[in-house]
């Protein structure tokens, strides 16, 4: 399959679009040709070939790292909840959640938060504050450490909580906690730092590999630092969940209309990105197809 970016699409007035609204960002998805459903899953190892009727067995790979696009997926699906849920950052916290050691067991994460996360609770209600939602991220190291992110959401302005209460109730190493003013894409900010790593000057990189510049203002003073993309994908291992959150979090909206109706409803917003890409379309649509598939992705900021 080939795929390619390309500019200027013609997208008709009447054309049918996917319109997901997340919080304050508005993504508008148009798809030339929509492929139709070809398998039926049964269970997590067989499937149906509809055309046919004959079960198949999935191909389960192995690592991640066979698979990047999966891991890719899920960051897009936390940075949609993210945008979704925190529409206000003076009423979110951003903290990084640290170990004291080189800790390595995944599966000592989460068990780890789910202690922390009783604790905070229980820290909120006995000093009369509100009650939080969370969204929480794991994210790998390249020596093999872990670390997790995690937002916390209430539904009036943050109150202060000192970093060192916060540390003593994670009890594990340190605690860094942040504000998420005057950022524009909440989700798109805080997912880079899951999917790419920081640039080391002392090691090789590949000379394929997509070098981005982040420039950030800390008290008026500027701060340049450089990531390559996508290259902590290939540290998560198969199985491992990316994120989770609390039960009153809410999941984006996706709704069907026509590009003008689209149009029409995000008049107030404003455009922040635009990409197209065009797909080779040969044993994915219709293998008598002589046009490829045009995808395009437009965001819009209302904030």
């Amino acid at each position: 399959m080939e795929i390619k970016r390309i500019d200027n699409p013609t997208i008709n007035d009447e054309a049918i679009v996917d319109v997901k609204k997340m919080g304050n960002i508005t993504e508008v998805r148009y798809m030339k040709y929509r492929p139709e459903q070809k398998i039926l899953k049964l269970n997590k190892d067989e499937y149906i070939v509809l055309s046919t009727g004959k079960t198949e067995k999935f191909y389960h790979k192995k690592t991640r790292a066979e698979n990047l696009s999966s891991v890719a997926q899920s960051l897009k699906r936390l940075r949609d909840i993210i945008n979704t849920n925190v529409s206000t950052p003076q009423n979110c916290l951003w903290e990084t959640l640290t170990y004291a050691g080189n800790m390595t067991d995944v599966k000592r994460l989460y068990d780890d938060f789910k202690k922390f996360n009783m604790r905070l609770t229980y820290y909120l209600k006995t000093n009369h504050l509100p009650k939080h939602e969370y969204i929480v991220t794991v994210e790998p190291q390249g020596r093999g450490a872990w670390h997790m992110h995690n937002i916390i959401i209430f539904n009036e302005k943050a109150p202060f909580i000192e970093n060192k209460i916060l540390a003593e109730l994670w009890g594990q190493g340190f605690v860094k906690i942040k504000r998420l003013n005057n950022i524009d894409n909440i989700g798109l900010y805080l997912t880079a730092y899951l999917g790419d790593m920081e640039l080391n000057p002392h090691k090789r990189i590949s000379p394929n590999a997509q070098i981005k510049e982040v420039t950030t203002y800390n008290s008026g003073e500027k701060s340049t630092k450089y990531y390559i993309k996508g290259a902590r994908l290939i540290l998560y291992p198969k199985g491992l969940r990316i994120f989770r959150h609390s039960y009153g979090i809410k999941l984006p909206i996706t709704q069907r209309m026509t590009n003008r109706e689209a149009t029409e409803s995000l008049v107030n917003h404003k455009p922040t990105y635009e990409k197209t890409i065009e797909i080779n379309c040969k044993n994915k649509l219709d293998d008598n197809l002589s046009e490829n598939n045009v995808i395009n992705y437009r965001y819009f900021n209302k904030a």
